[in-house]
């Protein structure tokens, strides 16, 4: 069990390991509002080996070297939060809409037989449920029996249940409704490609949970990336460069994408560019995240 340090001795075990820090009562009250834990996540790429046990830090290395590539991920997370807000307006709208075209606004999207669900998951319907249940919204609240302890809102139009949907359980309801056709019909609806568009919607609900919990995005490989359309990627690397595809770049590019098709909004991936590009490693961790590296001679 590793002891519960104080800030000062927090400090002083960096300070131990070799980091240069100018002013150690800043760096105490840096790390009483930011985490330890948090932040070593960015200090690991400037100590020697920690993976295999060796935490000293590479000589020379500085306190403000390590927090510049902090700060500037922490305005990076910030960045999304209107285009993906946006995104998500979208989804809700264009979902709602060919639901209750195609099969109608009420019963359909809550049965079971309208969901293609695997075994191993949680049923679709389940999830969509309890969302509309914790709702305390009034347009949500009127379709509920009093008295009844376990509604089935068979009457609530999809209009009104997508609104209390969070964007984990509108993505489970794009990639699995219609038994899969679904997806198919809200990117035609969207006018984005429908080539692994479920994926890409997924990949969005990943980077906005990382950004909602200030989770690290430098050098953080994308788990739910989705397959981003090469034309969308070929226009993309002319304006950032080369980047990976499970890298943060190619999500925004996709983001871009979805939310220019809808024509709701300008591209941030040239904002990026602009703000971080100049920023060596910094931008090489967004555009080709890795693990921390063995320095070891």
């Amino acid at each position: 069990m590793k002891p519960s340090l104080s800030w000062d001795e927090q400090v002083s075990l960096l300070v131990g390991r070799g980091l240069d820090i100018d002013d150690e009562r800043k760096c105490a009250e840096f790390l009483s509002v930011h985490n330890y834990y948090r932040f070593s996540g960015y200090m690991r790429y400037f100590q020697i080996a920690p993976h295999h046990g060796d935490d000293n830090f590479v000589p020379g290395t500085t306190l403000s070297q390590v927090r510049a590539l902090y700060d500037a991920d922490q305005v990076l997370r910030s960045a999304p939060t209107e285009q993906l807000t946006t995104a998500e307006l979208l989804l809700r709208t264009h979902t709602a809409h060919v639901i209750a075209n195609d099969h109608g606004p009420c019963g359909h999207y809550l049965q079971a037989e309208f969901y293609s669900d695997a075994s191993s998951s949680e049923p679709t319907v389940e999830s969509c449920l309890r969302d509309i249940e914790r709702s305390r919204e009034r347009h949500i609240l009127r379709y509920a029996v009093p008295g009844d302890r376990m509604p089935d809102f068979g009457e609530l139009p999809v209009w009104s249940a997508v609104e209390a949907w969070s964007f984990g359980t509108l993505s489970k309801c794009i990639e699995r409704g219609a038994q899969g056709s679904l997806a198919d019909a809200v990117a035609t609806s969207l006018g984005v490609a429908k080539a692994g568009f479920a994926y890409r919607v997924r990949a969005l609900v990943y980077m906005r949970n990382r950004c909602a919990h200030h989770s690290r995005i430098w050098n953080h490989s994308i788990i739910d990336a989705g397959p981003t359309p090469n034309n969308v990627r070929v226009k993309a690397k002319r304006i950032a460069g080369q980047f990976e595809p499970r890298s943060a770049l190619d999500v925004i590019a996709s983001l871009d994408d979805i939310v220019d098709r809808g024509k709701a909004g300008l591209h941030m991936l040239p904002k990026l560019v602009e703000a971080h590009k100049q920023h060596a490693d910094f931008w090489k961790g967004l555009s080709h995240p890795q693990n921390p590296q063995d320095h070891r001679l």
